[in-house]
């Protein structure tokens, strides 16, 4: 398999199915952004972090493969006429969704409780865990856009939020693990 195909020259692209797009198509950019997010989760998992959390970020990372092909494909295109799937792309199904938020749970168990927004920051790990998570929150706007004009299955929609809630929490935790100070955001009242 060759990396480059010279398809996409003059702009295009091709989604699951065949059907060539512009480049820019908010299908296009939806997924990109899964990409971009799995990219950063990537670094994320490569820090020096507990093994537990590598590896549920490890099994998100293959879950957002998912969700890159659920949003690469044409729905009309997903089907045959006798209404049986055309294209073999596994699910998320509500286990994925129940796990993020174990997860949470869990690790919200360690955490004092929260009562300010906190800054992104502390230490660089950290931080990769906020840029993730923002750009999760981007990838899931991009996503409800796609979905009100070409619906796909409802629970990409509700992993991607609760994922955005995984990553806020995991930043938290890996900010106390990293004896990291979090820094409330306390509006200053002078303004």
């Amino acid at each position: 398999m060759k990396i480059y195909t010279k398809t996409g020259d003059e702009g295009t692209t091709a989604l699951f199915g065949g059907t060539r797009v512009p480049k820019h198509h908010i299908r296009i950019n939806s997924y990109g952004t899964i990409d971009e997010l799995n990219s950063w989760l990537g670094l994320v998992r490569d820090q020096n972090i507990d093994a537990h959390s590598k590896e549920i970020l490890t099994l998100i990372q293959e879950k957002l493969f998912t969700v890159g092909a659920i949003l690469a494909t044409e729905p009309k295109k997903a089907l045959l006429k006798s209404g049986k799937e055309r294209l073999n792309i596994p699910k998320i199904n509500e286990k994925d969704i129940i796990l993020l938020e174990q997860e949470i749970d869990e690790m919200d168990k360690s955490l004092p409780p929260m009562t300010h927004f906190i800054l992104p920051g502390g230490h660089t790990t950290v931080s990769y865990c906020h840029l993730a998570r923002t750009v999760c929150r981007r990838a899931e706007r991009m996503s409800t856009l796609l979905h009100e004009v070409e619906p796909f299955e409802d629970m990409v929609l509700v992993y991607l939020n609760r994922l955005s809630d995984y990553l806020f929490v995991l930043a938290r935790k890996l900010s106390q693990d990293l004896k990291a100070t979090e820094i409330k955001w306390i509006p200053d009242k002078k303004d």
